[in-house]
């Protein structure tokens, strides 16, 4: 089987734009969030998010290539920029490659096009008892934004990443929530091992702030209600968590077979060793307590990476901070690793992010590769009295310099799905 290494990372989330001001704000212990300013959040029971400043995609992209901006949504144009932060930070001349060599796998959830486009025709169709008239709202599609029914493509980041930088091999579009992220960079890795592909461009985007995607989520019961803390509500472990806190972003990672990068002398963060996934078939949007499953995901990689339990130095953990979610990482991570998960760090960067959902699997692939790269691990900031049922090292407020030479990244989806990635430091 071919080595796969990791030689360029993207980052775009609340923190800043770029993998070393994301990184310098992880370990120095910032938080990027606040109040959500970008719509009247006042009707709402969480107030808070992790809100990313306005892109100039137009900059990142070619002359020839910029009528693409026409038809990209927020959450497009925020994929194809830090894919091409990734793509720079490789430092690989992608247009002297065979294109056909080149995959790419994009995780995300783009459920609908921009919702205002929407708004005036939707009114205008009510009738006097607020149903739709159906038949007066066909008529009045003809009036709405022309681009709407393109905008509305799920995997249209494919071909705005295809496109200009003639990506034309192995390629999918995964569409779940956090889970997404970590199945697309585990597709990349597993194309390259199989000889599929020589390098691959993957990761995954979160949907931007909106109303609708707040309102959504706090009626799950999933977000906190502590507004009165700002930075400090998302308390990931800690046995005063209320819930977790959404955030916005995106990451994106290079992928290249070993030894091709070290011909061309490539700084290489992190080698992909191993990956699982697993189901675990309980109720839909409650975890199983046993957290059987993610044990089985976290053995499954190890397995493909020949790494044993006690080698494992640190865990990109999920950590939402929600109740029966953060005891379940406990738990399944003490069901894989044993007595060795005594031993072991972990810690979950979603209070300095926010829960990016379908963008959290790649951001935390890249922290692994981060980690094992500056040999640092970041910090749980908020965690002030550990749950006595997370009883892991959770690398409470302050990052560690440690001595790392196998790493884990865990993403967990909304309905049950579990997801581990196993990085080693690269000899």
């Amino acid at each position: 089987m071919r080595r796969v290494v990791i030689t360029g990372i993207g980052l775009v989330t609340g923190l800043g734009v770029g993998t070393d001001e994301n990184w310098r704000g992880l370990v120095g212990g910032r938080s990027a969030v606040g109040c959500l300013d970008r719509f009247d959040s006042s009707p709402l029971q969480s107030r808070l998010g992790a809100q990313i400043a306005d892109i100039d995609a137009i900059s990142y992209l070619e002359s020839s290539h910029r009528r693409m901006l026409r038809m990209m949504t927020v959450s497009d144009a925020v994929a194809y920029v830090t894919a091409t932060l990734a793509i720079r930070d490789s430092e690989l001349n992608i247009s002297e490659l065979d294109g056909g060599r080149i995959g790419l796998f994009v995780g995300g959830n783009k459920e609908s096009s921009e919702r205002e486009h929407w708004c005036e025709a939707l009114l205008a169709a009510r009738r006097e008892d607020g149903t739709i008239d159906s038949a007066r709202l066909g008529k009045l599609t003809a009036d709405v934004y022309p681009l709407v029914y393109v905008e509305d493509f799920a995997s249209t980041s494919l071909y705005y990443l295809s496109r200009p930088y003639g990506l034309q091999g192995v390629n999918n579009y995964l569409a779940g929530w956090e889970e997404a992220g970590a199945i697309a960079v585990g597709s990349g890795f597993r194309a390259i091992r199989r000889g599929e592909a020589d390098v691959v461009v993957t990761g995954s985007v979160a949907e931007p702030l909106a109303l609708f995607h707040v309102i959504r989520w706090q009626s799950f019961g999933a977000l906190t209600t502590r507004n009165d803390l700002g930075s400090a509500a998302c308390r990931p472990y800690d046995r005063d968590r209320t819930g977790t806190v959404l955030g916005e972003g995106a990451a994106f990672l290079v992928l290249e077979e070993f030894e091709a990068a070290s011909r061309r002398g490539a700084r290489m963060y992190a080698e992909i060793t191993g990956y699982g996934r697993t189901f675990d078939a309980y109720k839909l949007v409650t975890p199983d307590p046993c957290a059987r499953a993610l044990s089985r995901a976290i053995v499954a990689a190890l397995r493909e990476a020949d790494t044993e339990p006690e080698n494992v130095g640190y865990i990109a953990a999920h950590g939402a901070a929600t109740r029966l979610g953060d005891v379940t990482d406990a738990r399944g991570i003490r069901g894989a690793l044993g007595a060795a998960a005594d031993k072991v760090m972990a810690s979950s960067i979603k209070p300095a992010t926010g829960h990016l959902l379908m963008g959290a699997g790649a951001l935390q692939a890249a922290v692994a590769a981060l980690a094992l790269h500056h040999q640092t691990v970041p910090p749980t900031l908020n965690l002030d009295s550990r749950d006595p049922e997370c009883d892991l090292d959770w690398v409470p407020r302050e990052a560690r310099e440690v001595r790392l030479r196998n790493a884990l990244a865990l993403a967990r989806g909304f309905e049950g799905q579990n997801v581990a990635l196993a990085m080693s430091a690269v000899n």
